[in-house]
């Protein structure tokens, strides 16, 4: 891989857990030399212990109010405490992984360094018009197959570098209630482009994007009532993947999924998640087809402006069938607003 100019990227970590010592210390080979920004999960009382020698900025609800006030802080609670990293950053590039996850082990028993691959995603080209069956032609030893367009071999640029993990998958509670004893032992040496028009659910486990191209496209709305602190009872990613995508396809990028992989421990109770989850998938199969038949103005020309006209999209088409989407789209505007005000302020 080329070397990675350290200054063009925030690894961001939200602390939904006060005790980050053995999550930084395992990371530590690859964190070494990047600003990190943690954000502490504003409900979180307790105080954060992190190890020494990180190039690191901490966050609190104190820090929150003052940059979005404090009516607005409630928007950063739980996961979606990471959300305020990618608000606050001025990077390029932004690598965010959950503080439970270790580095994951290639099949050749090598640690695997996420911050690396995740910025080789992103600064390689994305081929969503066009699918290279051998996965991405710019990795190395690769290429386009046979009949691949020689027009479309430019690709466009890439938004967003979606990982994967080993260990606990990210099922649903019910999916997980039933396999328990399910594990994900599969490492696929490969990373592909999500093709133009499909959807896909991503995941702030382990994640990277460029904040440049599609910065406020990453929008904490869709949240559950009494939405919890594991990853069975969360929503917001969810949405947030398929508003990504939307506006990505909208603007002309790309979105990859695959590797780097990062080993997820377990957490939270999937049974007990059922009761919070439920809610969460009937939403979900009403938000498909709406996303299947949107279709943004050509006058979008902004990832700002996008966002705005699918919150109003949502309000008008979804919002009758649950007050969740109404808030989602209230949510989405506030978040441009915020956007805009933080970032016009440099």
């Amino acid at each position: 891989m080329a070397e990675i100019n350290k200054n063009e990227v925030d690894i961001v970590i939200g602390a939904v857990n006060a005790d980050l010592t053995q999550f930084l210390s395992s990371w530590r080979p690859f964190f070494s030399g990047f600003h990190l920004i943690v954000v502490k999960d504003p409900e979180l009382k307790d105080e954060l212990n992190i190890p020494d020698g990180f190039d690191v900025d901490v966050y609190s609800k104190t820090d929150m109010e003052k940059v979005v006030g404090a009516s607005n802080s409630s928007m950063f609670s739980g996961y979606s405490c990471r959300y305020f990293g990618y608000l606050i950053s001025k990077k390029k590039y932004i690598v965010s992984i959950d503080d439970d996850c270790v580095p994951a082990k290639d099949p050749k028993g090598f640690l695997v360094d996420a911050v690396s691959q995740h910025v080789n995603n992103l600064e390689k080209p994305a081929t969503p018009l066009f699918f290279n069956t051998l996965y991405d032609p710019y990795t190395e030893g690769a290429d386009f197959v046979r009949g691949y367009p020689f027009s479309l071999r430019e690709g466009v640029p890439c938004a967003a570098s979606c990982g994967l993990w080993l260990n606990l998958a990210d099922l649903d509670a019910p999916t997980q209630a039933l396999k328990t004893e399910q594990r994900n032992t599969t490492y696929v040496d490969a990373v592909l482009t999500v093709p133009l028009k499909a959807m896909l659910p991503i995941s702030g486990i382990n994640i990277a994007f460029n904040r440049e191209l599609v910065g406020p496209a990453l929008v904490p709305a869709l949240r559950l009532a009494g939405e919890g602190k594991v990853r069975w009872e969360t929503l917001e990613d969810v949405w947030c993947g398929m508003c990504l995508k939307h506006i990505s396809d909208h603007l002309g990028y790309g979105v990859k999924t695959g590797l780097p992989y990062v080993w997820r421990n377990e957490r939270g109770d999937a049974v007990e998640s059922l009761r919070k989850k439920w809610e969460g998938m009937k939403l979900m199969e009403k938000s498909v087809p709406f996303f299947e038949s949107l279709k943004l103005p050509e006058t979008a020309l902004k990832v700002e402006d996008c966002v705005i006209e699918l919150a109003k999209a949502v309000k008008e088409q979804l919002g009758s069938e649950d007050a969740a989407f109404t808030q989602a789209a209230d949510a989405m505007v506030k978040w441009v607003q915020l956007w805009n005000s933080v970032n016009s302020s440099e």
